[in-house]
């Protein structure tokens, strides 16, 4: 059966995404708003009965002084990743549309899971010398799918982006996440799998009197205050304010309770600030920022806590602690953090990564050599 792709409306991508149980928050149409350099388009895949049974949101960015774009579908599109015919009835289509559109590169994140570690396994290739990189130790499941996937993408032409930039993080969306399953769990039981270091650090928050209290959009700039200090102490360059203050308005417009801010006060210093976002059964801690100051009060364990118990209430599924580095060298300066998210006693997890199809392949090597000059 054939398939038709065509722009959708914003409510038919709205509605397409509130019926699933997931969805990406890079694939709502809020997030075009969210990235102001880049046109949003909303394309729907249509069966012979005219039902939508597939969607994606796709951001265009211009090349100076070209009418041509690349078109960018980050962790999508929404569509059946394990059709026999993924290519034929799904990819071909989009990549006509996006031809006729001007692009002249397209790249995709698909949201097929490869590979799990537990927290026990991650732990185990921490302590493990000869384990340089997450995906040197033995993982404690695989999805045999994704391999098919995969092999399916390449004779198609698409070619895999490696996992890039500083420690394993590419300068898309991240490959390596970790997440903390929720499903059928009751919040004691989420708790009873945190580590001992993570219970007794809750604890310890709770007798020294910090408090975690939600926080509106004026409270933005004194989250931005900790996330600048974090972005010098972890060696990131961070975004500007204008940046979170649009994502609270474009997204919390499109779903009232879309987006939230977390902070953790102690004797009257914010000492820990983080924003939450929630798409059906999916809630991610997005941005985190904290102080050195105070720490031995453990606010970021206190904030992260209160944060999966509202996730929690809020029905969640999965509690996604968003991208962690696959790096496992005691050098790392990223493998502290990594150590903290384990802590959590949920799971790494390796997505299939981020595909290129190069239109025009000129375009594109020359945007390849542009980005690794970056």
């Amino acid at each position: 059966m054939s398939l038709r792709l065509r722009p959708i409306s914003r409510p038919d991508h709205l509605a397409f995404i509130a019926a699933r149980p997931s969805a990406s928050h890079t694939q709502i149409p809020a997030w075009g708003e969210v990235k102001p350099d880049w046109r949003a388009e909303s394309l729907g895949w249509f069966d012979e009965g005219e039902r939508l049974v597939g969607v994606g949101l796709v951001l265009y960015r211009p090349v100076p002084k070209l009418k041509k774009y690349l078109a960018y579908l980050p962790e999508g599109p929404l569509i059946d990743w394990y059709d026999a015919e993924l290519a034929e009835r799904w990819l071909e289509p989009m990549l006509v549309h996006l031809r006729q559109q001007g692009a002249f590169s397209v790249k995709m994140g698909p949201p097929v899971v490869v590979r799990r570690w537990s927290a026990d396994a991650v732990k185990a290739a921490i302590a493990d010398p000869a384990a340089r990189r997450l995906r040197d130790a033995e993982a404690t499941s695989y999805e045999p799918r994704a391999f098919d996937v995969a092999d399916r993408l390449r004779r198609a032409g698409w070619q895999q982006t490696e996992p890039g930039g500083e420690d394993g993080f590419a300068a898309g969306q991240p490959r390596y996440v970790f997440q903390v399953p929720f499903a059928g769990r009751s919040l004691d039981e989420i708790h009873r799998g945190l580590n001992q270091q993570w219970r007794r650090n809750i604890k310890k928050a709770e007798k020294a009197g910090v408090e975690v209290v939600r926080g509106g959009p004026e409270d933005l700039p004194a989250f931005y205050a900790l996330y600048t200090e974090t972005a010098e102490r972890d060696r990131f360059i961070p975004r500007p304010l204008a940046y979170f203050q649009r994502m609270w308005t474009v997204l919390n417009a499109e779903h009232p309770d879309r987006m939230r801010l977390y902070l953790a006060r102690h004797d009257g210093d914010v000492l820990a600030a983080a924003t939450m976002l929630t798409v059906g059964e999916h809630v991610w801690y997005s941005y985190g920022a904290s102080t050195a100051h105070k720490r031995e009060v453990q606010p970021n364990n206190a904030m992260q806590w209160r944060m999966m118990a509202d996730a929690h209430e809020l029905g969640a599924a999965v509690y996604d602690l968003r991208g962690i580095t696959d790096t496992l060298e005691d050098s790392n300066h990223l493998l502290g953090l990594l150590r903290f998210k384990v802590g959590t006693g949920g799971q790494a997890i390796e997505y299939l990564g981020e595909w290129d199809f190069p239109i025009n392949r000129l375009l594109h090597k020359a945007l390849d050599l542009y980005m690794a000059r970056r």
